[in-house]
């Protein structure tokens, strides 16, 4: 099964910390952010990704096509005789198989989603999240959820500040309105972790680079009675302002941090 990974964003509120990197690529602690979100899934055995890029994708791209000299000391032979010999020091490798897409600078959400179609279709069903985000979620549960309803499409509804997208839930987890962004919210909100069935790319995901994934079609997903709410009341938190950079930089030096399930 195929993970699609958003990772387009510019980090405008993060501009002290990721004016010349992808907002994915904002570190924490030694690793950027998206490394944290895979290992996430990695651990749950969901180790094919496939990365949506955007805004400085090439910052992604040249990470991954250099890991090892990212993620290892490194010893440079520069004498004459070294032919500039490179040595690693450890084992980075991580039993991924990371597929990187173009998906266009100024494309949205949606838009990145139906041009990684080819991708996505190959199996019944994929996961998608943002790469800007972490959680414990698990993972395992979220796919039995999603496989036992029987709809297209599950969304792991969240409790953090209302400043993002209001999920509105029936007594069956069916997502009856979804609001993104709402002036006033006390509710469950989007927190990304879905499952979709790949009939969704052909159903829901016009060919449109203006498409925004939480607008026309998770909005028509939810008219149509097909959107389920996976609740996760566990820990949950984006990387949106300079405040939760220092957050999530903190609990992960602490030793203690949540999503650190591997």
């Amino acid at each position: 099964m195929k993970v699609a990974i958003l990772c387009g964003g510019r980090g405008t509120r993060l501009r002290e910390v990721s004016e010349t990197i992808p907002k994915p690529m904002v570190p924490i602690g030694e690793h950027p952010i998206l490394w944290h979100v895979m290992k996430l899934y990695a651990s749950h055995g969901l180790t094919e990704f496939v990365l949506l890029l955007g805004y400085k994708g090439t910052v992604i791209r040249e990470y991954f096509l250099n890991f090892a000299a990212y993620e290892c000391d490194v010893t440079v032979d520069l004498s004459a005789t070294g032919d500039r010999r490179l040595t690693f020091h450890g084992t980075p490798a991580e039993p991924w198989q990371v597929t990187l897409l173009n998906t266009g600078e100024d494309t949205l959400t949606g838009g990145r989603v139906r041009r990684a179609r080819r991708y996505l279709e190959t199996d019944e069903l994929f996961c998608l999240t943002y790469g800007d985000g972490v959680g414990n979620v698990d993972i395992t549960a979220l796919l039995a959820f999603h496989r036992q309803h029987g709809r297209l499409a599950t969304v792991t509804a969240v409790r953090p500040p209302g400043r993002f997208g209001e999920l509105v839930l029936d007594d069956h987890r069916h997502v009856r309105v979804f609001n993104e962004k709402p002036q006033v919210s006390g509710g469950y909100i989007n927190g990304g972790f879905f499952v979709f069935h790949r009939d969704v790319l052909e159903r829901y995901f016009p060919d449109r680079d203006d498409l925004m994934l939480e607008k026309e079609p998770l909005e028509a997903l939810a008219r149509d009675g097909e959107l389920m709410a996976f609740r996760h009341d566990g820990f949950w938190q984006p990387m949106d302002t300079p405040r939760e950079f220092q957050l999530l930089n903190d609990l992960w030096r602490s030793g203690e941090a949540p999503w650190k399930i591997w």
